[in-house]
């Protein structure tokens, strides 16, 4: 086995599957601005390790990922050209994860929020215990939810249920995940979940890879398509909504836990 360290996250090679570790549970595995950045170096390390047939996408501790980090947030709206480049580098790593030569498996033991619930769902699987959740908060906090929520959504549970999620930013528990189809794999503990989805990768694996991955390449066709038309647009309103006033407001009021007032600018 090899392991690669980029902190805070680590790469595995094992009998030709690649396990990706969101390894910072203090933070709940938070993408704050060293997190989003190193699983963007990361998406990219995975497309270059030799051998690899499948990959997991992982997390430690409770929490799969809470997503975005409030500072980010605050540092966004004082800095325009800080918001651009967490855009453009969100872009890039959605892009670069649809575009893996091979299939990857989401391991969600806990709850997938934000951005994490977009990366696990841009995945090819995604195996979940019972207990865990998905959701996309960012119009609660006056954020488009432009980093792939409009991609990812859609594509796995269907439109409609997709503007019932995103527009109002509640939760959605894995066992009607499951049934809406955003879903593949459901175990009933969070203990379950790593080895079940390795153990998926491993089957892969061990399957012809020139078939596999010529499969795997023809489906994300479909996704690079639909994000092609999305991605892009998405990224720029959410870029906009880090300029208002609301989003500071989302924030004081999350923070205070009282309910916000908005002014729609």
């Amino acid at each position: 086995m090899t392991t690669t360290a980029v902190a805070p996250l680590a790469i595995t090679v094992e009998d030709h599957v690649a396990t990706l570790t969101l390894n910072r549970p203090e933070t709940l595995n938070a993408f704050d601005e060293e997190m989003h950045t190193a699983f963007d170096r990361a998406v990219d390390e995975l497309h270059h390790l030799d051998g690899v047939r499948a990959a997991v996408l992982a997390s430690t501790g409770k929490v799969f990922s809470a997503g975005g980090d409030f500072g980010v947030f605050t540092r966004c709206h004082a800095d325009p050209v800080a918001a651009q480049r967490i855009a453009d580098e969100g872009q890039h790593l959605l892009t670069q994860l649809i575009a893996l030569p091979y299939p990857i498996i989401s391991a969600v033991q806990g709850a997938a929020i934000g951005l994490g619930a977009t990366v696990s769902l841009a995945c090819d699987m995604i195996v979940a215990a019972r207990s865990a959740k998905f959701g996309d908060p960012h119009v609660l906090v006056g954020l488009v939810a432009g980093d792939g929520g409009c991609l990812v959504w859609p594509q796995s549970a269907g439109m409609a249920r997709a503007k019932r999620f995103l527009l109002t930013g509640d939760t959605l528990p894995a066992e009607d995940a499951y049934q809406f189809g955003l879903v593949t794999d459901l175990v009933d503990t969070p203990d379950e979940v790593l080895p079940a989805a390795q153990a998926l990768a491993r089957k892969i694996a061990a399957l012809p890879p020139v078939a596999v991955q010529g499969t795997k390449r023809a489906l994300a066709t479909v996704m690079a398509q639909r994000a092609a038309e999305v991605v892009s647009l998405g990224f720029s309103y959410e870029t906009r909504t880090f300029a208002t006033e609301d989003i500071l407001e989302a924030v004081a009021a999350a923070k205070e836990r009282r309910p916000g007032v908005y002014q729609g600018r």
